[in-house]
């Protein structure tokens, strides 16, 4: 696929997905859909990647969906996504809820870590909470938008949010629309870390490269879809599977070289098989 609204790096283990619309500060439009799909959907199966950083090029991570494409569905009398009808499905196979738009990250094998330079909101945010990290530079704008457009929460905010940040501080963000900054969401934990502008892409990648150094793939891997399918299922399911998967990963060349390391005060050789 050519593309036109995102670039796809590699490097050193991990891929860097980067909206790359900064003239119009990385706003979201359909043809951004199909390509970031498509690129993610790369990513998780190339293996020798193992983690994924998603950024935006310029001053913003995403503002949102295109004021052009807002237009538009007022032109055509309604939503149009913009999209193709068949659309790459990034993490299938994993379970069924995890194929709807952008929940499609919790099927990935892969963590994804998004390093936020800039302000974030309506899809932007659902992007950024989609990811399984935040790492934001100080003094950016964050908004859910949904509000003052006459749009409902987008994409399963109204699920999401209630369980990363309590539902309190969820209805807050998700009834007003109002704009909150960097420093608040990282004092409600809805972003990780603050880095400083010139040092978000290096303290993001030396995290991730410390994550993927010490880290099992597997481990990694199991571990992402226990946590999203355990967000909707009782805690004795979550025990019966962490039961089952201790059984068969123990079993793996990975958990014999991570216990050697452990013992011989080494770092792993991870094979991820």
């Amino acid at each position: 696929m050519e593309l036109k609204t995102v670039r796809y790096d590699t490097d050193e283990g991990v891929a860097t997905i980067t909206l790359n619309r900064p003239h119009r500060m990385n706003a979201w439009t359909g043809r951004m859909h199909t390509e970031y799909r498509y690129v993610l959907n790369e990513a998780d199966l190339d293996e020798s990647v193992r983690a994924i950083v998603i950024t935006g090029e310029g001053r913003s991570f995403c503002v949102g969906a295109d004021s052009k494409a807002l237009e538009g569905h007022i032109e055509k009398g309604g939503y149009d996504p913009g999209t193709p009808a068949k659309l790459v499905n990034p993490g299938q196979g994993v379970q069924s809820e995890f194929q709807a738009s952008f929940a499609y990250h919790f099927g990935l094998k892969k963590p994804v870590i998004a390093a936020i330079n800039g302000p974030a909101a309506g899809v932007g945010l659902v992007l950024a909470c989609f990811a399984d990290l935040r790492f934001a530079v100080p003094g950016i704008k964050f908004t859910t938008a949904h509000g003052k457009l006459n749009f409902p929460a987008e994409y399963g905010l109204s699920w999401l949010l209630p369980r990363m940040i309590g539902l309190p501080r969820a209805n807050d963000l998700l009834l007003t629309s109002r704009i909150f900054m960097s420093e608040e969401a990282f004092q409600f934990g809805l972003i990780n870390r603050l880095c400083e502008p010139k040092l978000l892409l290096k303290e993001t990648y030396d995290y991730v490269r410390l994550m993927i150094e010490t880290v099992s793939p597997s481990s990694l891997r199991e571990t992402r879809w226990q946590v999203y399918r355990d967000l909707h299922r009782d805690v004795g399911a979550a025990v019966s599977e962490s039961e089952a998967l201790i059984d068969q990963m123990s079993r793996q060349k990975d958990y014999r070289e991570g216990v050697n390391a452990f013992l011989e005060k080494r770092k792993p050789n991870w094979t991820g098989e």
